[in-house]
């Protein structure tokens, strides 16, 4: 089967798919069965079909995962959004999605409710034991006898682009896709029955929702979800329910690697995994380090339903800034006529395969720029060279200065490198001469000043490439998922908010 219904069919009814981190309360593979369906049907009741959109703003816990599943199983699209966006950023992603439904947690995310206009609003009730109440008009809603299950080839996902350089996309992700992709991250990591999926990543993103609970759902272990993650609160839930991997972006692994106890890893891990954003070798040797685990580098795109490439388990080499091998993709790197490259050239990173979506929806001009011969043009910079890629930075962020291409992500590599550094970002200011100068920003948890900074860089990288000003903020804007916002930073320090 390629619909989601299969990602339930791999467990034994009394194992356990899913497990609440902070009650350890547990929901087998026929109770998440049989929550799923009866969701479906109140769904279905509520008039969700085949081809409907449903919007879904809910916390991490099983409601979430539950709904999500339920949503696609009659054939409609699930639309996960942030609980903790403004009430203009929901204004602007249900205007864009349409969707039938809003489904929020009773009683709260009152910018959702505010921003819905004449879509309905549904209230999610948590059950003990029992799938989530919906209240829609102070009532709860019935089920409906039947309804028209999915098929491959329908949407289950609709999800955006981060938006970091541009307008959000709207992103379908079929059925068909999101099954190859949680078959290709269990096989590439060896999942089975009895692993256990510590996820810390929101589910409303697909690295937390595919990465983190589906695949280790269809490869038959268990996922634990806590409601409420906090870092210090990792090293003890994880021990306690025998974790034996987990995945995040840089910036969480950094927090949980600081609230670190002092007791030992959890002995189960036996690796943890990295993406959404560049893992810096000294980042991935800590890392290794404290978790006592292999850190294995992924890459993963929306539009590929999250992972492309990812570094091997051992005995294979895992590389230090390297995002890995291609994994059930086919990955190849092209110059600006979107011919091949020699290995070990940088170019575009282009890829194809079965977990790639078909298009943006509604948006023929960004779909001629993106796909092409079945290929799809990642924006990425980046090089293979025996088989392992690495990436150099985003081609609509390279700050072209005079001619020079330079990459962002090489400078703020330098930057993390200085002791007094704790974050920092790269980004183009517009200028006369030099077409773009090269400008930056950091946090600091030590002293430090823009010359020592900028003495720092020279000692490091060619004239060119030297920021030309470095500015010390208290936050760098990133993402949801820890990606970083260059035009936000840039555009946040031209405004004279910088220090």
């Amino acid at each position: 089967m390629d619909d989601l219904s299969s990602v339930l069919s791999a467990g034994r009814p009394g194992d356990s798919a899913l497990v609440i981190a902070d009650d350890g309360e547990q929901i087998t593979y026929s109770a998440l069965a049989a929550r799923v369906e009866t969701l479906a049907r109140r769904l279905a009741g509520l008039g969700v079909e085949r081809g409907s959109r449903v919007a879904v703003a809910l916390p991490n816990g099983p409601e979430i995962v539950e709904l999500l599943l339920a949503i696609t199983f009659v054939g409609a699209a699930a639309a996960p959004l942030n609980p903790a966006y403004t009430r203009d950023e929901f204004a602007f992603y249900l205007d864009d999605i349409g969707p039938r439904l809003l489904l929020v947690p009773a009683g709260r995310i009152q910018p959702a409710r505010d921003a819905a206009g004449a879509t309905p609003v549904v209230d999610v009730v948590a059950g003990e034991g029992a799938p989530p109440d919906l209240i829609a008009g102070g009532q709860p809603v019935g089920e409906a006898a039947t309804f028209t299950v999915a098929d491959a080839d329908d949407i289950a996902l609709v999800l955006h682009t981060s938006g970091t350089t541009s307008r959000p996309k709207q992103v379908p992700l079929l059925h068909r896709n999101i099954v190859a992709s949680v078959r290709t991250i269990a096989g590439h990591y060896a999942l089975g029955a009895d692993d256990v999926s510590f996820c810390v990543m929101p589910l409303f993103h697909v690295h937390g929702l595919i990465a983190s609970v589906l695949t280790a759902v269809h490869a038959g272990g268990t996922a634990v979800i806590p409601r409420r993650f906090t870092p210090n609160q990792f090293w003890p839930q994880a021990r306690e329910r025998g974790a034996t991997w987990l995945s995040a972006g840089p910036t969480l692994h950094h927090m949980i690697l600081d609230r670190f106890d002092g007791a030992p890893a959890p002995a189960t891990l036996r690796f943890v995994r990295s993406c959404s954003s560049a893992l810096s070798p000294e980042l991935m040797q800590r890392a290794e380090s404290v978790y006592d685990a292999p850190m294995l580098e992924a890459y993963g795109m929306t539009e590929a339903s999250h992972q492309m490439a990812s570094n091997p388990l051992p005995p294979a080499p895992r590389q230090p800034g390297s995002v890995g091998i291609a994994t059930g993709t086919e990955i190849a790197v092209v110059d600006r006529t979107l011919r091949p490259v020699p290995a070990g050239q940088p170019g575009e990173v282009v890829v194809r395969g079965p977990s790639v979506t078909p298009g943006y929806l509604a948006n023929p001009e960004a779909n001629a720029e993106a796909f092409f011969d079945g290929w799809f043009r990642t924006g990425d910079i980046g090089s293979i060279d025996d088989g392992y890629l690495r990436l150099e930075g985003r081609l609509k962020e390279m700050i072209l200065r005079g001619g020079e291409n330079i990459s962002p992500a090489e400078i703020e590599a330098v930057l993390k490198r200085h002791p007094s550094v704790a974050d920092a970002v790269c980004f183009g200011v517009a200028d006369e001469k030099y077409g773009e100068r090269v400008s930056a920003a950091v946090t600091l948890e030590g002293d430090a000043d823009e010359a020592a900074l900028i003495a720092h860089c020279r000692n490091h990288l060619a004239a060119y490439k030297v920021p030309e000003t470095v500015h010390v903020l208290a936050e760098i804007p990133r993402t949801a998922t820890g990606k970083v916002q260059r035009r936000r930073v840039a555009e946040h320090i031209a405004s004279g908010s910088g220090r």
